[in-house]
């Protein structure tokens, strides 16, 4: 899509573009989705999209609104890499922490908090890496039973190689601003 920076006496007024013989003209208002259409096509597209210079302004939008999804996604994708990987499973981790009890330590000469190991992540075993599929035939009221990958590993894997791309692929500034937060 194709738009135009529309100005009356040198001040910007609206975007405006044509969809088939309609003409829209576009406010510069965050709220309305034919700006967000907008952004997102700069993103996309850069200045391909529009005839003409795109106002700082308006690359400033598009460019907060890139990393805003960045972040985001970003986010998204190392919360998914810090579950546990089903093929391995988890193991079980556990903290000595204070009981809100204390008792009186004869060699110090003071109050020592009584502690107790407490478990703060349970254990997961790792799954099966097959599973056996059982297939029944109506027709010849037979069976036929087959062992394949276990599915749910598969798309594990298959999640966690995407999320990873993801990660690989965030911009420096993203991931100083995720670091940050």
């Amino acid at each position: 899509m194709a738009y135009t920076i529309i100005t009356y006496e040198n001040v910007v007024q609206c975007i405006q573009t044509t969809l088939g013989n309609i003409t829209l003209n576009i406010p510069f208002d965050s709220e309305n989705s034919d700006y967000q259409k907008v952004l997102d096509d700069i993103i996309e597209q850069g200045a391909d999209c529009f005839d003409g210079d795109i106002p700082a302004d308006l690359q400033t939008a598009a460019d907060a609104k890139q990393f805003a999804q960045q972040l985001e996604s970003y986010t998204t994708a190392t919360a998914r890499l810090a579950q546990y990987v089903l093929s391995v499973g988890r193991a079980e981790v556990t903290e000595s922490l204070p009981t809100d009890e204390q008792v009186w330590n004869e060699e110090t000469m003071e109050m020592d908090d009584v502690m107790a190991d407490v478990v703060t992540v349970t254990a997961i075993d790792a799954l099966d890496a097959t599973v056996e599929v059982t297939t029944y035939d109506i027709d010849t009221n037979t069976s036929s039973t087959e062992t394949i990958t276990n599915p749910l590993i598969t798309t594990d894997v298959s999640e966690r190689s995407d999320a990873q791309a993801i990660v690989d692929a965030t911009p420096s500034a993203v991931v100083d601003a995720y670091n940050a937060l």
